[in-house]
């Protein structure tokens, strides 16, 4: 394996060389970067004129120019822009604005798109697909400034509008208890009886749901309390343990159950005490215990077959641990929206961040939630169609395969084939999508920057490439093919560790 990866990655530097010398030619032939000052009235033009060109080397011939940047590019300087700024102050900003924002619409656009995608194959042909099939094709096909329009005015102004008074009215709850009750019934399956059993019990939880938030104007000062804490940490336990390996290890259940309860005994004391004085440091420091408490409890219960429980009992404290931590940023919301710099109005509409806005780790936490909330909603419903299309054929095509019925015919149960057989062989496609995604991911989303006022990656690399500066259009593309380079040596390492019959060679 590590000749393999030391091969990949010595024909990766000549191709990311032949690759930047041609990129830098043609941005240097795409125009005149002194149109701007030989158009000018200036007065000292011609001083102008003269230092951009020795500022970025003008007189110099474009072969020979790229091997000057090359060599600033060995001592980590990316030069200066037309206007004499550091390309690597600007690189730093686009980058942290990008990975912000495409970052976590891309995490969640893939958990969704695949999760959907296995339920609707799993349920092929039924309305829950079919529902599910129409909505990724007209996801897919929506131009995303259209998208990012609409969620602006109906995402964020009427949202706003109405969050100043969130009473939900009696004909949005019917239509949405309907729609609830329709979606478990076409998931859930099975004859008419019991569809229309759990369409009942989806519509009335759901209604019922929907009521008590509206009379108690919870969307006003939402939070999630101990009651309804407890029952979602043991109801995460279950649901944990049931896809990890099965309610019948009792062993995983035990361990997760632990962890739900440790959480539950631990929710006062967080939110009364040790989460008040929260910085960046110790949230991570709190996110890793979590995983440490978590591999822990799972190691004491999991003898001798320990990695499943493990497994398990991490997932289960970390989902435990988020919804505290959830319900603490809920508590903040309130003053949040009252803020004299916010006025009523949380959902922002532009920019990443609200202006002087001060308070402590919560408060920013939240305004970095209502600044991310629209721009990621419109890259999600764009990228989930893909996502789920991918998921549905390929575990289709792997249940076909002789092996899931050997699996079968040797009385394993349906989940044990689903998960450990089927979808473990059906991510192997969908992993090469994944990855030239996340390869990508500092590539921008350029209409969805612009219109939302976030100025990343790929606004720096329009912006250069209409200015005619070769540095930052540079400096973009040696990020994403660097990035690009090893996510698809990434892939290829997860293709081995998905599939044994695959060799590292």
């Amino acid at each position: 394996m590590a000749s393999f990866i030391i091969r990949r990655l010595i024909a990766s530097v000549f191709v990311l060389f032949a690759a930047t010398f041609l990129m830098y030619i043609l941005t240097s032939l795409a125009g005149d970067p002194l149109e701007e000052l030989r158009q000018s009235n200036a007065p000292n033009k011609e001083q102008l004129i003269e230092a951009r060109t020795k500022l970025l080397n003008l007189d110099v011939p474009a072969p020979l120019r790229y091997f000057l940047w090359l060599g600033g590019l060995f001592r980590g300087d990316f030069g200066v822009s037309v206007q004499n700024q550091p390309v690597n102050a600007l690189l730093a900003n686009a980058l942290t604005s990008t990975i912000t924002l495409v970052t976590t619409a891309t995490i969640v656009a893939i958990i969704l798109g695949i999760t959907v995608g296995i339920v609707s194959a799993l349920r092929q042909y039924s309305g829950f697909d079919y529902t599910v099939t129409l909505i990724s094709f007209l996801f897919f096909s929506l131009p995303i400034f259209w998208v990012a329009v609409l969620l602006k005015q109906y995402g964020a102004i009427q949202v706003n509008n109405w969050l100043g008074d969130p009473e939900i009215a009696t004909p949005v709850i019917v239509v949405l208890a309907i729609v609830a009750g329709l979606l478990w019934m076409s998931i859930v399956g099975g004859s008419l009886v019991r569809k229309l059993v759990v369409f009942g019990i989806g519509a009335v939880a759901t209604a019922g749901v929907l009521i008590y938030l509206s009379v108690t104007r919870w969307f006003a000062d939402p939070s999630i309390g101990i009651v309804v804490y407890a029952v979602l940490a043991i109801g995460t336990a279950f649901a944990v343990t049931a896809i990890s390996t099965g309610l019948r290890n009792r062993k995983a259940l035990y361990a997760s159950l632990t962890m739900a309860v440790l959480g539950i005994a631990l929710y006062y004391p967080a939110m009364t005490s040790f989460l008040n004085g929260m910085g960046l440091g110790l949230f991570l420091v709190l996110a890793v215990a979590t995983i440490l408490v978590g591999g822990i409890v799972g190691w004491l219960f999991g003898k001798p077959d320990r990695a499943p429980v493990i497994r398990t009992a991490i997932f289960t404290a970390v989902i435990a641990a988020g919804l505290i931590a959830l319900d603490k940023y809920m508590s903040y919301w309130a003053a949040y929206s009252a803020s004299g710099r916010v006025r009523g109005r949380p959902i922002a509409t532009v920019g990443s961040s609200t202006p002087s806005l001060g308070g402590n780790f919560w408060v920013q936490g939240i305004d970095l939630y209502t600044h991310l909330l629209l721009p990621t909603i419109a890259i999600i419903l764009i990228s989930f169609a893909s996502y789920t299309r991918y998921s549905r054929a390929s575990l289709l095509e792997v249940m076909n395969q002789d092996y899931i019925r050997t699996a079968r015919a040797k009385g394993l149960t349906e989940r044990t084939v689903i998960v450990r057989h089927a979808f473990r062989n059906a991510l192997i496609p969908i992993t090469t999508i994944i990855a030239f995604d996340v390869g990508a991911i500092v590539g921008g989303a350029v209409i969805s920057e612009t219109v939302f006022g976030w100025t990343g990656m790929g606004r720096l690399f329009v912006e250069g490439i209409r200015a005619v500066d070769p540095n930052p259009v540079m400096a973009f593309f040696v990020v994403a093919g660097t990035l690009a380079v090893v996510f698809n040596l990434i892939a290829d390492l997860v293709y081995a560790a998905l599939d044994p019959r695959i060799k590292v060679s």
